[in-house]
C-alpha cells in the first residue's frame, strides 16, 4: 500500500511538471505572437505615417517647384520685354540722333560748298582779268581796267572774310555772304532770326562792304 501511494506521488509530480512546463512553453508562444503582432501592427503605422507623411512633402515640393518656375517664367518675360523695349528705345534714340547728324551734316555742307564755289568763282575771275593784264598785246586802258577789277575782287574777298568772321563772333555758328553788283545776300545758320540779330547783320556786312542797307538781304538756313 504504500509503495503505490509513492509511485502515485511520483507520477502526480511528474504529471504536475510536464503541466507546469507546457503551461510556460504556452505563456512564452503567447508572448512571442503577440510581440510579432505588435511590431507588424508598429511597422505598418510607421509606414502609413511615413508614407503620409511624404506624400503632402512631396507635393509641396512640387508646388514650390512649380511655383518658381511660373515665378521665373514671369520675371524672364519681364525681363525680355524690358529688353525689348530699351532696344526699342535706343534704335529710336539712334535714328533721331542719326537724323540730326544728317541735317547737321547737310547744313554745314552747305555753307562750306558754297563758300568753296563763291571763292572758286573769285579766283577764276582773278585769273582772267590777271591774263589780260599780263597781254603785252592789251591797251593800257584795257589793263587798268582790269588792274582795277583785281583791287575790287580782293577788296571784297578781304570784306566779306572780315563780315563773316564777325557776324561769327556774334554767336551766330555759320553765314556766308554773297556779293554781287547791286546786290548783297547773307545766308545765316539759325534756326529763327530776330529782329535786333537782323540789325546787327546788316550793320556789319554795310561797314565792311561799304554798301547801304537797303540792298542787304539776310536769310536763315
Amino acid at each position: 500500500m504504500k509503495v503505490l501511494k509513492r509511485n502515485q506521488l511520483i507520477v502526480l509530480l511528474i504529471s504536475l511538471m510536464l503541466i507546469t512546463a507546457g503551461y510556460l512553453n504556452f505563456t512564452a508562444n503567447q508572448e512571442n505572437i503577440m510581440t510579432g503582432t505588435i511590431a507588424d501592427r508598429s511597422d505598418t503605422a510607421i509606414g502609413d505615417a511615413e508614407l503620409v507623411s511624404t506624400i503632402p512633402h512631396e507635393e509641396n515640393v512640387l508646388e514650390q517647384t512649380n511655383g518658381n518656375i511660373v515665378e521665373n517664367k514671369i520675371e524672364e518675360d519681364v525681363t525680355k520685354e524690358t529688353n525689348v523695349e530699351e532696344k526699342t528705345e535706343e534704335a529710336a534714340s539712334n535714328i533721331t540722333n542719326e537724323e540730326e547728324i544728317i541735317q547737321t551734316s547737310t547744313e554745314d555742307y552747305y555753307f562750306t560748298t558754297a563758300k568753296l564755289e563763291r571763292n572758286t568763282m573769285y579766283s577764276e575771275s582773278l585769273e582772267t582779268y590777271q591774263e589780260m593784264y599780263n597781254n603785252i598785246n592789251a591797251t593800257a586802258e584795257a589793263k587798268a581796267d582790269a588792274l582795277s577789277k583785281i583791287n575790287n575782287i580782293n577788296n571784297t574777298k578781304n570784306a566779306i572774310m572780315i563780315a563773316e568772321n564777325l557776324i561769327i563772333a556774334k554767336g551766330f555758328e555759320d553765314v556766308v555772304i554773297f556779293s554781287n553788283e547791286g546786290s548783297v545776300s547773307v545766308i545765316v545758320k539759325i534756326e529763327e532770326l530776330k529782329q535786333e540779330e537782323v540789325a546787327q547783320i546788316q550793320n556789319i556786312v554795310s561797314r565792311e562792304l561799304n554798301v547801304g542797307v537797303d540792298i542787304i538781304h539776310i536769310s536763315n538756313k
